[in-house]
């Protein structure tokens, strides 16, 4: 392949397939310290403990979640990939506990 074919197969569109949702965990949000002062990346495990993340591409079949909106998920649910020099999260509609979005009328009475 030449260079430049190279380079156009890199800027080609993702389309989102069945119930598939591409998330990407937000910067601020990613890596937390411990009181000892590690640094704790935002996908490690830590006694189950669920991660949000804001939504950037869904599957035709996804119902409950749009783009925009923040979903959680459990990160042993997860399948990484690096698009354009950016990681972003693979998931399963049925893999996410919640979804986090203005537009929802119905809550729990809790808010991020």
């Amino acid at each position: 392949m030449s260079g430049s074919a190279l380079n156009d197969a890199e800027k080609l569109p993702i389309k989102m397939l069945s119930d598939r949702l591409l998330v990407r965990i937000p910067e601020k949000e990613g890596e937390r310290r411990s009181t000892g002062g590690i640094l704790i990346p935002a996908t490690a495990q830590l006694s189950k403990r669920l991660t949000w993340a804001e939504v950037v591409a869904i599957g035709q079949n996804v119902r409950a979640a749009e783009v925009g909106d923040r979903v959680l998920f459990s990160p042993e649910d997860r399948y990484e990939v690096e698009v354009g020099g950016v990681d972003y999260i693979m998931l399963r509609e049925r893999d996410i506990h919640a979804v986090a979005a203005s537009r929802i009328e119905a809550s729990t009475g809790l808010y991020i």
